[in-house]
């Protein structure tokens, strides 16, 4: 599989997280999908998007947590009880073809389509957790994605909302194992939260409806007219 060989990992649920990377296109974080990780583990892992904190107590205020989680500021992450953990020890990969962003012209959002311009696959920076529920005695995985400030680029498209100026943390494809590494520091976390760089980057409009279509509709990610 393409992605257990970008990553150097294997799979043991090669169909699940195939589908997820299908259906990626068209995710929206809200509804705390699955999606596939990367550890320090040998196999690529299906984690919800939404991180709940191992201290959490009931399933109704894990509910709660994994709605203002989906993603996690770096300028704040070492200081938050949610993340302040994670991020020194359990940080992850989120394996990523392109992000959608609204840019805001008036009282309309238009949907951009982001992406690298050469790569069909890289990583998003996270941090992961292991909560067990109190009633089902389930291990659950979650993670959230990093956030830092807009470059350029990013800026301009995601111009608007509750959180504007803002992208996703990228991290180079030669460093991301030794973003895993669990013994790196605080002072050794921060350089990756730099913005990427936008000559990299590129981006388009597309339907306004994308959400709505079937993943597998090629004009899906088409420029929109």
């Amino acid at each position: 599989m393409e992605l257990a060989k970008r990553y150097g990992r294997r799979s043991d649920i090669l169909e699940m997280v195939q589908e997820i990377i299908d259906e990626q296109y068209k995710v929206t974080a809200f509804i705390n999908p699955d999606c596939p990780i990367v550890t320090l583990d040998e196999n690529i892992q299906v984690a919800k998007w939404g991180l709940i904190p191992s201290w959490t107590k009931t399933e109704e205020e894990a509910k709660k947590i994994s709605k203002m989680t989906l993603n996690a500021r770096s300028e704040t992450v070492f200081n938050l009880p949610s993340y302040r953990i994670s991020i020194l020890r359990k940080r992850c990969l989120i394996p990523s073809t392109g992000y959608f962003e609204f840019h805001h012209e008036g009282n309309e959002a238009l949907p951009y389509f982001i992406f690298l311009k050469d790569a069909s696959i890289f990583s998003l920076g996270g941090l992961y957790e292991i909560w067990q529920n109190p009633v089902t005695k389930e291990n659950i995985q979650t993670f959230s994605v990093l956030t830092t400030e807009a470059n350029k680029l990013c800026g301009e498209i995601h111009n608007g909302g509750k959180n504007p100026l803002r992208m996703p943390v990228i991290i180079r494809q030669e460093r991301e194992e030794q973003w895993l590494d669990i013994h790196l520091k605080i002072d050794d976390i921060k350089p990756f939260f730099i913005p990427f760089d936008e000559s990299k980057m590129d981006a388009y409009p597309i339907s306004k409806d994308f959400l709505k279509k079937s993943s597998k509709d090629a004009s899906l990610i088409e420029r929109a007219a």
